[in-house]
């Protein structure tokens, strides 16, 4: 049956203020967290495919963004934030008095000026298949609502790197700073509940992960510098609960329950802990006393001094493109030497036991 809107407000804020972030609520009741890299990985998607019991359809989809995508400083309830969203030139029309991109009037959901409409933020033509209109495509977990001209002008594109607001940097789509996290969460998520549809190395530029060749460092660095948002948490609580919330899905996104499980199943620059005590940093991070010496080096040469291990080494410069790799090292005395031949900056990629971290060297 249908429940009216007001209803939908009642439920969605006397729940979204439940606990969030933590893993003692029943949702990971018995779940192995002390697992890493890809039994966790395996793990966590067995959890959100399972936990996906309600499938909605294209528009109910579309009716569960009017309540979970509600600015979160808006107290009269009535207007949606908008993913790629931005202060900028005042919107020309009616439809909203917020500065353009930013935020709309919750059932302003059309196809004109400065109304808004969903955005696949893992867009239906990348994914293989076609995404569609029904399973991974009215997935509310990537929906997002979105200002109409600003959608378009996504369309398609990739994800790639940028600074400062959302817009098409050489090619490839900038989420924007307050964003980027969002959709690398989202990202992640896509690729725990759909698998080979909704690969990461389909919807964004970056290095590929030696660990995971399907995933990029693109998502795991903005992961890391955009923490968590109160809609995010909102959305993720509302979406659990098909109790009491007719829209809800019944899983979660583990990745923002707690984003440093993206840096236990990938590494790469550790991710904000949610969860301090359940997640102990000392209990898996393998790269805790590994260090790179002299740093500056004045001769090319540095030294890895690592108690574990290396499958392997890898040097890239400030693009992003792998200058030099070293797959199974040779230590000596639990040191591994390195010669970098050009000056600069640069980023050695280490990699063990399926964890990878990253160190900054600078060679003079």
């Amino acid at each position: 049956m249908r429940i009216s809107f007001s209803l939908f407000m009642a439920l969605y804020y006397s729940f979204c203020f439940a606990q969030a972030g933590s893993p003692a609520f029943p949702y990971y009741s018995g779940f192995n967290f002390n697992q890493t890299g890809t039994a966790l990985k395996n793990d966590l998607s067995s959890k959100v495919i399972a936990t996906h019991t309600h499938l909605l359809t294209y528009q109910e989809a579309e009716n569960a963004i009017k309540v979970v995508d509600l600015d979160p400083e808006d107290f009269s309830n009535q207007y949606v934030l908008l993913v790629y969203g931005f202060s900028g030139n005042i919107c020309p029309d009616n439809f909203s008095d917020f500065p353009d991109h930013r935020r709309r009037y919750y059932d302003a959901d059309g196809t004109s000026s400065c109304q808004w409409n969903r955005e696949h933020t893992y867009p239906k033509s990348l994914g293989n298949p076609d995404l569609g209109t029904d399973g991974p495509g009215a997935d509310v977990h990537h929906l997002r609502a979105s200002d109409v001209n600003r959608n378009a002008n996504r369309g398609n594109l990739k994800y790639g790197p940028g600074a400062g607001n959302s817009g098409n940097y050489i090619g490839f789509w900038y989420p924007g700073d307050e964003w980027k996290g969002d959709v690398a969460r989202m990202m992640m998520y896509m690729y725990l509940r759909y698998g080979e549809q909704c690969l990461p190395t389909n919807v964004g530029a970056g290095t590929i992960l030696e660990t995971d060749p399907n995933m990029i460092d693109l998502f795991l660095q903005w992961n890391a510098e955009d923490p968590i948002s109160e809609i995010e948490d909102r959305r993720n609580t509302y979406m659990e609960d098909t109790t009491n919330n007719y829209y809800a899905q019944g899983n979660r996104n583990p990745f923002i329950d707690n984003p440093y499980l993206a840096t236990k199943i990938w590494g790469g620059t550790p991710a904000e802990n949610r969860w301090p005590t359940a997640l102990s940093n000392t209990n898996f991070d393998l790269f805790s006393d590994v260090s790179i010496y002299p740093n500056p080096t004045q001769n090319n040469h540095v030294t890895i001094a690592s108690d574990i291990a290396l499958e392997s080494i890898q040097v890239l410069n400030t693009k992003g493109q792998i200058i030099q790799e070293i797959n199974h090292p040779t230590a000596i005395n639990n040191s591994y030497a390195l010669e970098i031949q050009a000056q600069g900056f640069y980023l050695v990629k280490i990699n063990s036991n399926s964890q990878t971290t990253t160190k900054k060297v600078i060679v003079n």
